[in-house]
């Protein structure tokens, strides 16, 4: 008996390795399917504008990145004590003008390193097609920091705005890396302040936007239906928490086993799982942490990590040990 309907996948994609660079980018979606990534060791920059919500701010932070941009004080503002950027996710802002500076600027300069030499994969992330743009002088801002909505006007984009801005910047993004594969997806968060109609027009937009870029270029460009699963497959509100708009727990990790089947191979499942393995230990939170026990416990699981790392020498595990 079947109970749900099948989002047919694409077949034949190119595969997703540990060897791969890869840049995620976008929405609250990105973030989870990001750190899910980081945690099992693939080299992946996750959000380093933190969390962006729709295509235009997330093409400007690319655009950042290619151009080697550092951000100075001009680019900030003072809100209620704290400073912060238009283009930058609240995790950036502080008290203090030169830690915030220096956050921005060091997250910039990893990910303008990986992108221009050695990334391999773009995966991208598009929450919503509404923009805020400042009326002092129409820029489109990623995020508005709670200033007052005065200062502020709401538009949609439309498909051929997010389509002519990712075409040039594909184009550019090619010139250095030729082989470059962008994966889209739209974030299954619904985002209902307008009301579910709204939210449709808008999830609408850029599916429409991200297929049209993919038919020009369907062996680099790749589509991946995050938002099909979760409206067809997981049609049912227990797969959402409580606010009833976010995935569950449970969703997410559904709609990432899809993900896995479709992007990984089994000797990349495999090292995954002996990753998996080694931070389900490192999660392990002792009663006793300055006992001999847990010290061995340690010392094995360190001798594991040794052993992982002889077998898969191109790796670079980034695990946190704890001190006993």
């Amino acid at each position: 008996m079947q109970l749900t309907t099948s989002v047919e996948l694409p077949k034949n994609l190119p595969q997703i390795n540990h060897k791969q660079q890869l840049i995620v980018l976008g929405s609250c979606f990105a973030e989870n399917i990001g750190q899910r990534i980081k945690q099992l060791q693939f080299k992946a920059n996750i959000n380093p504008f933190g969390i962006l919500y729709n295509p235009l701010s997330i093409a400007t932070a690319i655009e950042q990145i290619l151009n080697f941009k550092t951000y100075s004080e001009s680019d900030l503002f003072e809100y209620k004590g704290c400073w912060h950027s238009y283009m930058h996710h609240g995790c950036f802002s502080s008290h203090d003008k030169t830690t915030t500076l220096e956050n921005i600027n060091q997250r910039l300069q990893e990910a303008q390193q990986q992108l221009s030499e050695s990334a391999e994969w773009l995966i991208l992330a598009f929450g919503t097609a509404y923009v805020y743009t400042l009326k002092d002088n129409n820029k489109i801002v990623s995020n508005c920091h709670k200033l007052p909505e005065r200062q502020f006007n709401r538009r949609m984009l439309d498909v051929d705005e997010i389509v002519t801005t990712y075409k040039h910047l594909l184009e550019k993004l090619r010139v250095k890396q030729p082989q470059l594969k962008v994966l889209f997806t739209v974030s299954p968060i619904r985002h209902i302040r307008d009301g579910l109609h709204a939210n449709q027009l808008s999830k609408s937009t850029l599916l429409l936007a991200i297929d049209k870029l993919c038919k020009m270029q369907p062996e680099l460009n790749i589509y991946f239906p995050s938002y099909e699963i979760m409206i067809d497959e997981l049609r049912d509100y227990r797969f959402y928490a409580d606010d009833l708009v976010h995935p569950s727990n449970l969703a997410i990790e559904y709609i990432w086993q899809r993900f896995s089947t479709l992007f990984f191979s089994s000797d990349t499942k495999n090292i995954m799982h002996e990753c998996e393995k080694i931070d389900k230990l490192l999660q392990h939170r002792p009663l006793f942490p300055a006992s001999d026990e847990y010290k061995s416990f340690l010392r094995q699981t360190v001798l594991k990590i040794e052993q992982l790392k002889r077998k898969y020498p191109y790796l670079e595990f980034c695990f946190d040990i704890p001190q006993p």
